[in-house]
């Protein structure tokens, strides 16, 4: 009746290990660390990268824990901070020869000092927020008029365009505010504009005034287009958030929408705010240009020639040089999209969408250059590099372009990600910022901790005293279930904040409710006269469905705090979520396993060791079970 079959004990032992594993690394700190990440677009970090860092570190006679590549970064791990700052001027000095123009930005950093043998294992602790770890928070503002303004000023040139392309006469087409007017000398003709208009802006709401010769249509976009220039504004800004972050070496940034014109930014760990924002604030745009590759570019090339007049040279991707024109063809003002896909070959390729403007001279340009190469360039902080060059092979209409060649998929959503958010869409002005000092983060880890400590011990001391060898079996269960919660976050690599925190401590209180309900259950059906081995039997049967509603619609609660919550309030959620479906888990399983485990085997049980159970309808109580042994 109360034993368990082998594979439930085995389950529970795989549980019972993955969750050692996985939560050991929390408790080994954090190290001193020089982390590696592309200062520029078109600087890749890779295995050579990792190669030449270590040989820098030899080189100065530094010794290093590990130099590992991981992603976009190389991370150097080391004993103390002295020797982080050491190893930070050797790799600087090594990896940019002009500090003036790095290629790549070297910054301080802390890893987990988790031994290889966990960190193979994909095992690494919990990422700590803001308010534990330290850093920058900063909440910008997106100015929402220019990016209104910039796609109204896009519009004139779009509607000038399609009415010259359908043989519309016009007598001016100008911008007022955030509508686009259109003069006209009869109505005719104003109807007819009026119609190819709707056909081919359907995001604006056409309006007719005037008499005689003095007609005008005024075109203004919908509430609907509105929203959604203003949403693309701050998507736009928030991706190019996350590329210039990187380079700062922040191991879990937040960067998240508030409101419909504000984001929040937290850098964890960050506490040069100059640094940050130099980062955050730069500005960075896009120019297609035509390729020279005249016999004097060949020669400026092979370094027999100087530039050729009218050419600007330049590097790609791949290191080789480029002579290109200076004439700028588009700029990221006429391109409306860039995905990564595939051609008709299956290779992979950039797909670009540009506006009615960029596509009428692209069309021009691709038609009179075919089978020359046309550059894409990246310019920030005044230097441009390529991102690709790529031959045209044919006319190109219809403003949908296709870059393709030799590249991976990685390298084509790079380029793809580099073409669509390589500037922000609108600017942003920092309105509120804040610095919180490490060591006040460090006082917030330890209150913490021992909130949560000591919440445990009072919990557990409790439960011992009231149920005895049951209350020993509901603390180990607690245990149990706290382990698989810290497991699953640094399974999840989540972030780990004060109301995170704050939720564990919650979910001890909350578990422990499921042990009392099964415990009192128990102590029901012995009251009632019934045998022990089916008292627990009962009781752990029957209060299962009690258990399982009172978390169910704790989660439900929990569930929406997570979807319409936001910052602290979601982490505080994702704990809160978890902890209900662990300690459900632990609750029943775990403390049911010991349970059978102890008393399972015992046929002819006549108590069990769970407090004092009282007799109704007696004058005196009765100790019906008293602790074995």
């Amino acid at each position: 009746m109360n034993r368990y079959p082998l594979w439930k004990y085995l389950v529970l032992a795989v549980a019972l290990l993955l969750g050692v594993i996985y939560t050991l690394p929390n408790w080994f700190g954090e190290a001193p660390a020089v982390q590696v990440s592309s200062g520029r677009a078109t600087v890749k970090v890779n295995s050579e990268t990792r190669d030449r860092v270590s040989a820098a570190l030899s080189e100065a006679k530094i010794s290093a824990d590990f130099v590992q590549w991981e992603g976009s970064s190389v991370r150097a791990r080391f004993a103390d901070t002295d020797v982080q700052i050491k190893a930070k001027d050797a790799i600087a000095k090594a990896l940019n020869p002009d500090p003036a123009n790095p290629d790549y930005v070297v910054a301080l950093n802390l890893l987990s000092r988790s031994p290889q043998w966990l960190t193979s294992l994909r095992a690494f602790p919990m990422y700590l927020g803001l308010d534990l770890r330290g850093g920058v928070h900063f909440l910008m503002e997106v100015d929402m008029k220019s990016a209104i303004t910039k796609k109204t000023d896009a519009l004139v040139g779009d509607v000038r365009t399609q009415l010259r392309d359908k043989g519309i006469r016009h007598a001016g087409v100008s911008k007022e505010g955030q509508r686009v007017l259109v003069a006209f000398r009869d109505a005719a003709t104003l109807e007819a504009a009026r119609q190819h208009l709707q056909d081919r802006q359907p995001d604006m709401n056409w309006t007719s005034s005037g008499a005689g010769t003095e007609l005008q249509l005024a075109g203004a976009l919908k509430p609907a287009a509105l929203l959604a220039v203003q949403e693309g504004a701050l998507k736009q800004n928030i991706n190019t958030l996350h590329n210039r972050i990187n380079e700062l070496g922040v191991a879990e940034p937040v960067i998240q929408q508030q409101g419909l014109n504000r984001v929040v930014v937290q850098l964890p760990g960050v506490q040069d705010t100059a640094k940050a924002k130099d980062i955050i604030g730069r500005t960075a745009t896009l120019e297609v240009r035509l390729v020279d590759d005249s016999a004097e570019a060949q020669a400026a090339l092979a370094g027999t020639a100087p530039v050729p007049f009218g050419t600007e040279r330049f590097v790609e991707r791949g290191g080789q040089a480029l002579i290109v024109k200076r004439q700028v063809v588009l700029t990221g003002e006429n391109l409306n999209d860039a995905q990564a896909g595939f051609d008709d070959r299956q290779n992979p390729a950039v797909h670009l969408s540009l506006d009615s403007r960029g596509a009428r001279i692209f069309k021009d340009v691709t038609r009179e250059n075919i089978k020359k190469r046309m550059a894409i360039l990246l310019f920030e902080k005044g230097k441009g590099e390529v991102v690709t060059a790529p031959v045209i092979q044919s006319e190109i209409g219809g403003g949908r372009v296709q870059i393709s060649g030799a590249m991976t998929t990685t390298e084509a959503a790079d380029t793809a990600l580099l073409l669509r958010a390589g500037s922000l869409a609108a600017p942003m002005e920092i309105i509120e910022e804040r610095t919180i000092g490490p060591a006040l983060g460090a006082e917030n880890i330890a209150r913490g901790f021992q909130s949560v400590i000591w919440g445990f011990v009072a919990v557990a001391a409790f439960m011992c005293v009231y149920y005895m060898l049951f209350g020993l079996i509901s603390s180990l269960a607690l245990g149990f279930n706290l382990l698989l919660l810290v497991a699953v976050l640094s399974m999840m690599q989540a972030t780990l904040s004060l109301p995170g925190m704050a939720a564990i401590a919650l979910v001890l209180g909350m578990a422990i409710d499921s042990n009392v309900l099964i415990n009192e259950r128990i102590r029901e059906e012995l009251r009632a006269g019934v045998a022990p081995q089916t008292a627990i039997h009962i009781g752990y049967e029957r209060a299962f469905a009690t258990i399982l509603d009172s978390n169910v619609t704790t989660l439900i609660a929990g569930v929406a705090l997570l979807v319409f919550g936001s910052g602290p309030v979601k982490g505080f959620a994702v704990v809160h979520c978890l902890g209900i479906l662990t300690s459900m888990f632990s609750a029943v399983m775990f403390s049911r396993a010991l349970v059978n485990l102890w008393y399972g085997s015992k046929r002819k049980l006549q108590s069990v060791a769970i407090g004092q159970v009282w007799r109704g309808g007696n004058t005196a109580p009765q100790q019906e079970a008293q602790q074995e042994g």
